[in-house]
């Protein structure tokens, strides 16, 4: 056998380097593999399915599906309903935002300290984070209870009339909100201390020896250093708000009079209880669409105010 023949044949170093590293890249494909799958099953082909039935008329009874075109979404464009739940869903979406934000700030401020004993109130605040919505919706009905809850009890013994908190348009949506920031607030608190153990000793040290105040220390050091965390917490926290649906089911059915009708929830209604899945899917897509515009814009417009250390 010709040597020089059989050292020919063999292939370069360069050449295994480079079939080692398609390998290697086809290796890690692999792993994520499985999300993907996932996520094309239970994310996307939902959405693609409910973009087609979305321009069908369908009631779950006949198999036919009879193609409607842009007639769901040109009814529901001007629809009185509509507009009212979109309008409940941001106000409450608004609330939720704004105070989960404010009181997990504070309570970082408050709470950011190594000792045991503010270590077991970030602990006490953080539990209501793991509590399912329905089981805490399901306590604070006990509590917000017109005749016997614990709320309406400590009011009646320092003198104030009990307050009918699920009963009445305007105290129900705080409740509703109430229950959101006493679960979301903890998280909010958690991820702010890990953004202020993050800020160098140094920058308030510096600005404490130029004569700047705690306020000011606070007002251009802390919060321009904690803008990509309370951006992320805004993002995040508003897509959540503006999906709320079981503290909604189990505490107030959408009433009274509407006034806690949220968009998920109107969507369920169509659906499950009119059986209008063409139009509860243009709802979907509508709403989807809402989400995905206001979650850029928010990222637009912050992304100017956000300040990245280094």
């Amino acid at each position: 056998m010709n040597p020089e023949a059989s050292t020919a044949r063999s292939p370069s170093p360069r050449k295994k380097w480079l079939h080692y590293q398609r390998l290697e890249k086809l290796k890690d494909f692999s792993l994520i593999i499985p999300a993907f799958v996932l996520m094309g099953t239970f994310s996307f082909y939902p959405l693609v399915y409910s973009f087609y039935l979305s321009f069908t008329d369908w009631n779950f009874v006949r198999p036919v599906k009879n193609f409607i075109g842009l007639s769901n979404y040109e009814k529901l464009l001007v629809d009185a309903q509509f507009y009212n739940v979109l309008k409940i869903t941001f106000l409450y979406t608004v609330l939720d935002v704004s105070l989960v934000i404010l009181i997990g700030l504070l309570l970082a401020m408050l709470f950011n300290s190594n000792s045991k004993l503010f270590g077991f109130m970030r602990f006490f605040i953080f539990m209501p984070h793991y509590i399912s919505m329905v089981v805490a919706s399901l306590v604070f009905m006990w509590l917000l209870n017109y005749r016997y809850g614990l709320l309406n009890v400590a009011l009646g013994a320092v003198g104030v009339e009990p307050v009918n908190w699920l009963n009445n348009p305007v105290s129900a949506l705080w409740s509703l909100v109430f229950v959101a920031v006493w679960k979301g607030c903890g998280f909010c608190m958690i991820i702010f201390i890990g953004g202020l153990r993050g800020i160098p000793l140094e920058y308030y040290e510096s600005a404490g020896m130029d004569g700047a105040g705690r306020w000011h220390q606070f007002r251009h050091i802390t919060l321009p250093l904690l803008s990509p965390i309370t951006l992320f917490l805004v993002i995040t926290t508003f897509i959540g708000a503006m999906q709320v649906f079981q503290s909604v089911d189990v505490m107030t059915g959408g009433g009274p009079l509407d006034s806690t009708r949220v968009m998920v929830m109107w969507i369920y209604e169509v659906a499950f209880k009119q059986f209008r899945i063409g139009k509860s899917s243009a709802l979907v897509i509508i709403f989807f669409a809402i989400i995905v515009a206001f979650s850029f814009l928010q990222y637009y417009i912050s992304k100017k105010r956000v300040h990245y250390e280094g």
